[in-house]
């Protein structure tokens, strides 16, 4: 149990307070209103940056990188602006640890990434877009909250992209016509709403079907590789077939036309040959007569074998020949 007596306030009648140090007191405020003068009196603006000066919220000037100076006590304000480097946004994804080997997160923005294109297929559309700020000015006060309204042109512009192509264009061939149309409409909207942004690059980073379809869809792309596959070989088949079977028909088309023209030299060789002889025999009948018989009979005597010709009336001799060995007839 505590034994001590009761406070008695009789006690407090010699009590004084310590006397407080006005002159102290006075220079220590003196001292933080110079301090807080000479801190808000500069400031510095890094080498990728400019500094935009605004005086009771009035936008003033455009200071460079490098020390600079201006009314203290919030008279003046200051917003420093990266102008010189490149800035990007994520859509579908985000980079939760960037670096040469980035990190990504694992949570999905299909919000951001769930598209319709124009075959009325589904499909997941993840891009980056890279940007600077070319006017500090527009994008500080022309648009409330500019990067917001940049981050949400950029969806809309994306999705009607999108939706003017087929999935198989988003998938494979048209993604560089997908980003080219895209940086040329998201400037030519960021000029028109004065937000003094410059686009540098579209990539899309990873264009898939939602994994809901993505078994139907390889079946449909796995079917259209074989009928591609079964195209190529008929075409192989027929690159052999055709092209051979007209070469052969050229070739005797050619042969054709060979004999044709050999026959043609051949007839007009013996037409000429008989004009020849008929001149000759013209000029001397009797001669030519002959000599065409003997000829004639040269030729033809030498593919008959042996002949044995005798006078008609004779009789008695045939046994003498002995007809049956040599063949003779």
């Amino acid at each position: 149990m505590d034994q001590r007596p009761p406070f008695d306030f009789k006690d407090l009648k010699d009590f004084k307070p310590p006397k407080i140090n006005v002159k102290a007191i006075a220079v220590a405020i003196a001292v933080v209103l110079v301090l807080s003068f000479f801190s808000t009196l500069w400031f510095t603006v890094e080498p990728e940056e400019v500094g935009v000066v605004l005086q009771f919220g009035k936008y003033t000037r455009t200071v460079n990188p490098g020390l600079n100076f201006k009314m203290p006590f919030g008279i003046e304000q200051v917003y420093k602006v990266p102008v010189e480097r490149q800035l990007k946004l994520e859509f579908g994804f985000r980079s939760s640890v960037p670096g040469v080997r980035t990190t990504y997160s694992s949570t999905k923005y299909r919000e951001e990434s769930l598209m319709l294109t124009g075959d009325l297929n589904a499909a997941e559309v993840e891009w980056i877009v890279q940007f600077r700020i070319n006017d500090p000015y527009k994008f500080l006060f022309r648009v409330r909250n500019a990067e917001k309204t940049f981050r949400d042109i950029n969806e809309a512009v994306m999705r009607e992209v999108i939706g003017d192509r087929t999935v198989d264009e988003v998938l494979t061939v048209g993604r560089q016509e997908v980003a080219s149309a895209v940086t040329v409409m998201l400037q030519e909207l960021c000029n028109q709403y004065e937000l003094g942004i410059k686009v540098d690059q579209v990539v899309l980073q990873d264009v898939n079907p939602p994994e809901l379809v993505k078994p139907a869809f390889n079946e449909v792309n796995e079917a259209q590789q074989e009928r591609e596959k079964l195209i190529n070989q008929a075409k192989s088949e027929y690159n052999k077939v055709i092209p051979k079977a007209r070469g052969e028909a050229a070739r005797t088309i050619e042969e054709a036309k060979g004999y044709a023209l050999e026959r043609v030299n051949q007839a007009k060789g013996e037409a000429s040959k008989f004009n020849a002889v008929f001149k000759e025999y013209s000029k001397a009948k009797d001669v030519t007569r002959q000599r065409i018989y003997l000829e004639t009979m040269n030729k033809v005597m030498q593919k008959v074998g042996r002949k044995l010709i005798t006078d008609e009336e004779a009789t008695g001799i045939l046994p003498l020949f002995q007809l049956d060995k040599g063949g003779a007839k």
